[in-house]
C-alpha cells in the first residue's frame, strides 16, 4: 500500500514538473489572463488565512484551492459565503459549497460562485450622465468534483469548472480543470501536505451583438452595412500552491496549526506566506496569516492586498450522540492598500 502512496505523489509531482514551465511568475505577462474571478476569495475560512490552508482544507471550501480535501468530511457538508469584495465598490460575491460522501472513501461536490456588480448605468458620449437605464454583468463559475482518500493518507481530487462572463449582448464561456493532492501523516495526523493545480483550461473569448457595428454605406451605396469586430482571446489565470502544516496539542482540546504556502501564478508574480490558527476543542477557532508577493515593492505593481488576514469561527453541535454533526459561523478580513478591505462571513452545516 506505500508504494501505492509512493506512486500517486510521484506521478502527481512529474505532472506539476512538466508544468513548470506555465508557472515562472513572470510579470511580463500580467494582465494577459482573464476571469480573476476565479481566484476570489467566497469562503472566510479560507480568507481568513489568504488562502494558504493548501495542506489543511476539507470539505466544500476544498473546491476553490485543493480538490483533494473534498473528501475529508464526515458524511454531508454545505458551505454558504458572502464577501463584500474591496468595501466601496459595491461588489460582492455569493458561493454555495456541497460536499456529500459516497462510500467509504469517496465525495463528490459541487460548487458555485457568482459575482454582484449591483446596477450601473448606461452612458452613452451624448449622456455621459447615464441615459435612465441601468445593467449588471453576470459573471458565474459552476464546479464539478470528486476526490478521493487511500487509508486515510493520501487523498487526490479532480474538479471540471464552467466559467461563463457575460452582459446583455456580449458573452463568454470558458471551462477549467484542477487537480490536486494531500498527504497526511504522524501519531496524531499532525503533519499535512498538499499541492494543488488550479484553473487549466480553455481560452476564453468575448463575442456577441455588441461587438457589431452599424454605419451608413458610402458612395452609391445608401444602406446601412453591419460589421462584427472580433474579440482577442485570454488565458485562465492558471496557479500552483504547494502548502505545509503541523498541528501542535498543548492539550488534547487545544490544537495550534502552523503553516506556510508558496504560490507560483502564470500571469503576475510568485507569493509566499505563512500563517497560524487555534483551536478550541474544535469549537472556537482564531486565524491569521501574512502573504508576501515577490517583486512588487513600488505603488505601482503592488498589490491591493497588504498581506495581512485573520479571522474566527464559532461551532455548536447539533447532536448530543455524533460530535461530527456542527453548525458554524465563519469570519475573516483582510486589509488592503486601497479602499477599506474585504469581509468575508460563512454559514457551515455538518451532518
Amino acid at each position: 500500500m506505500k508504494r501505492i502512496y509512493f506512486n500517486i505523489l510521484s506521478a502527481f509531482l512529474v505532472l506539476l514538473a512538466g508544468s513548470g514551465a506555465l508557472f515562472a511568475g513572470n510579470p511580463d505577462r500580467q494582465g494577459e489572463a482573464g476571469a480573476y474571478e476565479l481566484l476570489m476569495i467566497p469562503y472566510a475560512r479560507m480568507a481568513g488565512l489568504h488562502a494558504m490552508n493548501t495542506s489543511m482544507t476539507s470539505g466544500a471550501e476544498a473546491m476553490r484551492l485543493n480538490i483533494a480535501g473534498l473528501a475529508r468530511i464526515n458524511k454531508t457538508e454545505i458551505v454558504l459565503g458572502n464577501a463584500i469584495y474591496l468595501q466601496g465598490t459595491g461588489i460582492k460575491m455569493n458561493a454555495l459549497g456541497l460536499s456529500q460522501r459516497v462510500g467509504k472513501s469517496g465525495a463528490f461536490g459541487l460548487s458555485l460562485m457568482a459575482l454582484d456588480f449591483g446596477d450601473i448605468r448606461v452612458t452613452t458620449t451624448e449622456q455621459p450622465e447615464g441615459t435612465g437605464v441601468t445593467f449588471s454583468p453576470n459573471f458565474f463559475n459552476l464546479g464539478l468534483g470528486y476526490s478521493h482518500i487511500f487509508e486515510n493518507k493520501i487523498s487526490v481530487g479532480v474538479l471540471f469548472r464552467l466559467v461563463s462572463e457575460s452582459i446583455s449582448d456580449v458573452s463568454a464561456t470558458g471551462f477549467a480543470i484542477d487537480a490536486g493532492v494531500q498527504y497526511v501523516a504522524g501519531e496524531k495526523e499532525n503533519f499535512k501536505f498538499g499541492i494543488s493545480l488550479r484553473n487549466i483550461g480553455s481560452r476564453m473569448t468575448f463575442g456577441g451583438e455588441g461587438l457589431s457595428i452599424f454605419t451608413q454605406g458610402t458612395g452609391d451605396t445608401d444602406y446601412d452595412l453591419t460589421f462584427s469586430q472580433r474579440s482577442a482571446g485570454f488565458e485562465l489565470p492558471s496557479v500552483l500552491n504547494i502548502g505545509l502544516s503541523y498541528d501542535f496539542y498543548a492539550t488534547e482540546n487545544h490544537r495550534i496549526t502552523v503553516l506556510g504556502n508558496f504560490t507560483a501564478n502564470s500571469f503576475s508574480q510568485d507569493q509566499l506566506g505563512a500563517g497560524l490558527e487555534y483551536s478550541m476543542k474544535d469549537l472556537f477557532m482564531l486565524r491569521g496569516g501574512y502573504k508576501y508577493e515577490f517583486g512588487s515593492e513600488d505603488e505601482i505593481t503592488a498589490p491591493i492586498y497588504t498581506g495581512l488576514a485573520a479571522g474566527a469561527t464559532i461551532q455548536v453541535p447539533l447532536s448530543k450522540e455524533n460530535k461530527n454533526v456542527k453548525f458554524g459561523i465563519d469570519y475573516a478580513y483582510r486589509q488592503t492598500r486601497l479602499w477599506n478591505g474585504t469581509h468575508n462571513i460563512g454559514v457551515r452545516i455538518n451532518i
